[in-house]
């Protein structure tokens, strides 16, 4: 999966060794040496000691920066290269703090940013700790190719602190001794009163922020390296396709934030994208602006629809500011029906009107199938039809707990170029759409009705007494799914185990209720691995995903 890094990697396994590697003779030449110490060992200079760890090291039991304070280290690095997750950061910080809490020192944290073409965002936030509190912080979304964060730290400090600690002290003096690598110069300057940096409050984003922001970075970095003019969304007016409409206008708000600090990267791509050349006077510091030229969405509707999804997505559609089309499709599915029943002689029917279960289905996934050719040829032409040059990337819009369950029409419009909610239960999205709808969020107020709204794949034909709803079809709750999912991958619950689990949690309901939602499931997940082979690439935000090694 995610953590297999002999893809990459050699392990070093000789610890506490160190080799003597032979330079490339064309950096010999440069630096005057023949060999370079290469191994498990730490540089010592004149005033401290410094060393390293690598990413995941961070995170392990017996973490290599334990035995290097005690051996004397006083500044540690660690060149993350850690992945976006919701509620992540908190972990992350408290291991950081950890660090040099018990044993004292400066622990230098940096990490990637950005999206390198697979699923993982890779969310930068580089800090700076020293004897456990946290002094300097970078940002945790951004588009900003580099960022450099720094604090001024007192050596004394570090000693004093270590001192203060006699339980150190004897850790310290039976610890195992690291290879030096020494160096004849100082790090530190010699100002003997400069105002050292002091603790800061680490800043959090809300597990809601985290949803606008971190797809909306991968969208970014996606979009900017594809050569694609823009994005196509078919936008149904439901929860999930308004949450993407949603990111990417937090991405176009990124954009102007950016482009309006004098972001010369971004403005550069910004310019780019939208057919501008590089020396033009283009500035995208107005998200609608820039969201009218990159964001093209259709509301794909049959009579089976709704007003008010239709209504829905185009007041959503307005506010973000986005290009919009409503498109009615009756037609084309009536042709498509007609031509069956010139081959085959009969006619379905849904079951409504009296049609089987294998009627019903058939005339549901010809809708969803045709959304998604329909939404290919938009996404090829529209940037013509606007006298653009280009070509439109298509989202999807499916949510982890549907691609777990499998309650998606494979090749439907859950079948698009990028889903930056693939990986994000629909617990969490509710949530989301809330706060985008607040002025404090995103300020888009008509995913407040949205967001309460019962989720409906609008298939099949209102009557009466039937109105088609996503919970009944899939004979759960959203709540439970993302519960099972949790169980699942997080907790590694086979049936019996997780049954043993709900039937102590959920007290609501007798223990053979547990048990068929819990069967329900397994079941389900069983029959539609299929439909996981082929999903859409989403970014990676939750712990707990389709399949176990969706991330590689």
């Amino acid at each position: 999966g995610n953590y297999r890094e002999p893809r990459w990697f050699t392990r070093w396994e000789r610890m506490g060794e160190v080799d003597d590697h032979r330079l490339n003779p064309a950096i010999s030449k440069v630096t005057g040496q023949l060999f370079v110490p290469f191994g498990d060992c730490c540089v010592d200079t004149r005033d401290t000691k410094i060393a390293s760890e690598t990413c995941e090291e961070l995170f392990t039991p017996n973490s290599p920066h334990i035995n290097l304070g005690l051996a004397g280290v006083e500044l540690l690095g660690n060149g993350s290269g850690s992945h976006h997750e919701l509620r992540k950061l908190h972990t992350r910080v408290d291991l950081i703090r950890s660090a040099t809490a018990k044993s004292g020192g400066v622990y230098l944290y940096a990490n990637q940013m950005g999206c390198d073409g697979g699923r993982m965002l890779y969310d930068g936030c580089a800090m700076i700790a020293c004897n456990g509190r946290i002094v300097a912080q970078g940002d945790q979304f951004s588009l900003k190719d580099v960022e450099v964060v720094t604090a001024l730290i007192d050596l004394q400090e570090i000693r004093s602190y270590r001192i203060s600690k006699a339980s150190r002290g004897v850790q310290a003096s039976s610890a195992k001794s690291i290879h030096s690598v020494t160096v004849d110069f100082n790090i530190s300057c010699t100002a003997s009163f400069a105002e050292v940096s002091r603790p800061i409050e680490v800043r959090y984003h809300t597990p809601q922020e985290e949803i606008a922001f971190g797809p909306a970075c991968w969208l970014w970095d996606y979009l900017r390296r594809s050569g694609a003019s823009g994005f196509f969304l078919p936008l149904s007016g439901g929860a999930d396709s308004s949450s993407t409409a949603a990111i990417v206008g937090a991405m176009c708000q990124m954009v102007a934030k950016e482009a309006a600090a004098g972001n010369e990267c971004v403005i550069r791509d910004a310019r780019r994208i939208t057919g501008h050349e590089p020396d033009s006077s283009y500035l995208p510091t107005d998200p609608a602006e820039f969201a009218n030229r990159i964001l093209h969405s259709a509301y794909l509707g049959t009579s089976n629809s709704s007003d008010g999804t239709k209504n829905f997505a185009a007041e959503l559609a307005n506010q973000i500011g986005n290009y919009h089309l409503t498109v009615n499709f009756d037609s084309a599915i009536a042709a498509i029906v007609a031509l069956f029943e010139l081959v085959s002689g009969r006619r379905p029917q849904f079951r409504a009107h009296g049609g089987s279960w294998a009627e019903n289905q058939s005339l549901q996934n010809i809708q969803a199938r045709f959304r998604m050719l329909f939404s290919y040829f938009l996404a090829q032409l529209l940037p013509w039809i606007r006298g653009n040059k280009g070509w439109l990337l298509v989202l999807g819009s499916g949510n982890v707990d549907e691609g777990l369950r499998g309650y998606l029409t494979k090749y439907d419009c859950s079948s698009a170029d990028l889903n930056p909610i693939g990986g994000i239960s629909k617990v969490d999205l509710r949530l989301f759409l809330h706060y985008a709808a607040q002025s404090e969020g995103l300020n888009y107020p008509v995913l407040e009705a949205i967001a309460i709204a019962p989720p409906t794949a609008e298939l099949e034909p209102i009557t009466d007494d039937y109105t088609q709803t996503d919970e009944a079809d899939m004979g759960m709750t959203y709540e439970e799914l993302s519960h099972f999912g949790r169980l699942r991958k997080i907790s590694r619950c086979g049936p019996v185990s997780m049954f043993k689990h709900l039937v102590v949690e959920w007290k609501h309901l007798p223990p053979a209720e547990v048990a068929r939602k819990v069967k329900f499931f397994f079941k389900s997940y069983a029959q539609n691995r299929h439909k996981a082979t082929t999903l859409t690439p989403s970014v990676h935000c939750e712990s707990y995903g389709v399949d176990d090694n969706r991330f590689d």
